[in-house]
């Protein structure tokens, strides 16, 4: 097998990504329309119809069955293991074709499909610890100077701006909000652009929404000039495909 150029891997590796993040897309749509459903139907139970042990209203089983998270499998007895052996091949036949994860609470046997069953109501208490927690995050201000705003190119070829903490190496959002198509897209490429907030004591004296225009032009422009290379590239191959036919005729 002819060992491929540096351009053909490219041309590969963009195709994956593209791929990549269309099925993302397509994923992101069945998420948000699920969660659509789950609102317009009021599939979800409240913490008051938890407590009294109502069963899911995706699945119709209980939410918790008090019998005990499972034990590993090389710690299960012969008969719990069977057990464990017939929960899994129910669960398999009654979602063969949700292609999503599960999910069950700690304490009880049931497994619930992502896909099928939402998840359950956050409790008196976890809402407390997430109230003290966002309570003791610093100001906005602070915590502004630890953001790093990205470049994404999306399925759509639009150009948008995401901003995240600088500790992550990469963008975990695998679809986002375009801009220009007002739609959720995937996401093909994204590129670090650096601090996304511009400590102004320094003595700029630009806005920080003229800063925002600005990079949003920036990254638009470039990723148009990105568009007009491939243009190029695919216009200069077929000059020299035509040149090669010319040649080769007597």
């Amino acid at each position: 097998m002819a060992k491929l150029t540096e351009e053909e891997r490219q041309r590969r590796a963009a195709a994956r990504a593209r791929k990549k993040a269309l099925e993302a897309e397509e994923q992101d749509r069945r998420d948000t329309a699920r969660r659509e459903l789950w609102a317009r139907e009021g599939t979800r139970l409240t913490w008051a119809e938890f407590e009294a042990g109502e069963p899911c209203r995706g699945c119709g089983k209980p939410m918790y069955d008090r019998l005990g998270s499972w034990y590993p499998l090389m710690a299960l007895s012969e008969t719990e293991r069977q057990e464990y052996e017939a929960a899994e091949a129910r669960f398999k036949e009654e979602h063969p074709d949700c292609r999503s994860s599960r999910w069950s609470i700690s304490g009880s046997h049931v497994s619930h499909c992502s896909a099928c069953c939402p998840p359950p109501p956050l409790g008196p208490q976890m809402i407390r610890k997430l109230n003290d927690f966002f309570a003791r995050l610093p100001p906005e201000e602070e915590r502004k100077k630890d953001l790093d705003a990205w470049q994404l190119t999306l399925t759509c070829d639009h150009v948008a701006r995401h901003v995240q903490h600088r500790e992550h190496s990469y963008v975990s959002a695998r679809a986002v909000d375009c801009p220009e198509c007002g739609e959720r897209r995937g996401v093909v490429e994204s590129v670090r652009m650096g601090p996304a907030h511009v400590d102004e004591s320094g003595g700029a004296d630009r806005t920080a929404e003229e800063r925002e225009r600005l990079s949003a032009e920036l990254a638009a422009a470039q990723e148009k000039l990105r568009r007009e290379e491939r243009k190029a590239e695919v216009t200069r191959r077929r000059i020299e495909d035509m040149q090669k036919q010319l040649g080769a005729q007597p």
